[in-house]
C-alpha cells in the first residue's frame, strides 16, 4: 500500500534533518515526517510529495493525504485543476467532495443551518456592487473583521474599526477601507464578521479530531497589538487541557459536519481541526472547521500521529462496499 503525504514546494526537503532551517519550517518538517514514520510503522509505503510537482504520477499512490499544501489559496486555479485531475486516479484523504466543500468558508453557513453555533457571518459575492458603507451596515458593530471565503494563514484578513464616524484599518495600511474593500470584492467572495474581543483576551482553541476521537487541544494567542493568532503572524501556540464542555462542543460540530457530508454523499472525513472562540455573549462558537490541510500539532501530542496513521491504514484496507 502506497500513501503519499502532500506538502508544497517550500517544504520539499527529503528528510526532517535539513540543517539551519528556521524554527517554523523545522516544525513543518517534524510534523510531516512524524506522520510518514507512523504510516511506515503501520506497514504502509509512505513518502512526501509536492502537490504541484508535474513529474509525479499520482495514480501510482493508493492515497494522498493533505498535510502542508499551504500555498493552494495563492495558486487557486492551478490547485483546483490539479485536484479535479488527481481525484480521478487515486483516493484522497480527506475525500474529494469533503475537500471541495471545506475549501470555501460558505460551509460555515451549512453548519450554522445544522445547529452549530458559528461566529456571526455574512458573505458577499465576488463582483457584488456593494460599497463598504453598505456592507458594514449588516452588523450593529463598530469593530469588524473581513476575510476571503477561500484563504489561509490570515491572508487578506483585516480588522476594521469605526472611530468618530470614520472607518479605519490598522495604522500604516496604505489604502482607505472603501478602496481596499472594493479591490478585494473584485477578486473573491468576502466574509464579514463582528470582531470578538475574546480572540485577543483569551485566544482561540483548536481541538484535533482524528478518526472520530478528539485527541488533543492547543490554545493559540495573538501577539500584543494583533488579533491574528497564526504563528506566521507572531502568534503563540501552547498545549491546552480541554474541558468536558470544550470537547463536547468540538464533537457536536464534527457530528454535524459528518451528517451534512453524509446527506450530500461526500464520504466521511478521517481528520479535522475544530477552531472555537467565545462569542459576544461568552458562549462557544465555531470559527473554523478545517478538513483540508489543518496543522494538527503532533509535536504537542506525539501519539496523535500514530492515531491518524492507524485510522488511514484501516480505512484503506476496509473492503469497498
Amino acid at each position: 500500500m502506497v500513501v503519499w503525504v502532500l506538502t508544497e514546494a517550500r517544504y520539499a526537503f527529503p528528510s526532517s534533518e535539513a540543517p539551519s532551517l528556521p524554527p517554523y519550517v523545522q516544525n513543518v518538517l517534524n510534523e510531516d515526517f512524524a506522520l510518514v514514520e507512523a504510516l511506515r510503522a503501520c506497514g504502509v509505503e509512505a513518502d512526501r510529495k509536492v502537490w504541484s510537482d508535474p513529474s509525479v504520477d499520482w495514480g501510482a499512490a493508493d492515497a494522498l493525504v493533505f498535510r502542508t499544501t499551504w500555498d493552494y489559496f495563492d495558486r487557486w486555479e492551478a490547485f483546483q485543476g490539479w485536484l479535479h485531475d488527481v481525484e480521478k486516479v487515486t483516493t484522497l484523504i480527506n475525500p474529494a467532495a469533503c475537500l471541495h466543500w471545506n475549501l470555501d468558508k460558505h460551509y460555515l453557513l451549512d453548519l450554522q443551518n445544522a445547529g452549530v453555533p458559528v461566529a456571526p457571518s455574512v458573505i458577499h459575492r465576488r463582483h457584488e456592487s456593494l460599497s463598504w458603507d453598505e456592507a458594514s451596515q449588516g452588523f450593529a458593530s463598530d469593530d469588524l473583521v473581513i476575510k476571503p471565503t477561500v484563504s489561509g494563514a490570515a491572508k487578506d484578513t483585516y480588522r476594521v474599526t469605526r472611530r468618530r464616524n470614520a472607518w479605519q484599518l490598522a495604522p500604516g495600511h496604505p489604502d482607505p477601507i472603501d478602496v481596499l474593500w472594493t479591490s478585494l470584492l473584485q477578486c473573491q467572495d468576502m466574509m464579514m464578521q463582528p470582531f470578538l474581543p475574546s480572540v485577543v483576551a483569551d485566544g482561540e482553541l483548536s481541538l484535533m479530531w482524528l478518526g472520530g476521537t478528539v485527541t488533543h487541544a492547543v490554545k493559540k494567542q495573538a501577539k500584543p497589538g494583533d488579533f491574528r493568532v497564526q504563528d506566521d503572524h507572531g502568534g503563540t501556540v501552547v498545549p491546552h487541557d480541554m474541558t468536558l464542555e470544550e470537547r463536547a462542543f468540538a464533537e457536536r460540530a464534527m457530528d454535524a459536519a459528518v451528517n451534512v457530508m453524509a446527506q450530500r454523499n461526500m464520504g466521511e472525513p478521517l481528520y479535522a481541526r475544530v477552531d472555537m472562540v467565545r462569542d459576544l455573549n461568552g458562549a462557544w462558537a465555531l470559527s473554523e472547521l478545517e478538513m483540508v490541510e489543518p496543522e494538527l500539532w503532533f509535536r504537542m501530542c506525539p501519539d496523535a500521529a500514530g492515531v491518524l496513521a492507524r485510522v488511514i491504514a484501516e480505512h484503506l484496507t476496509q473492503p469497498s462496499t
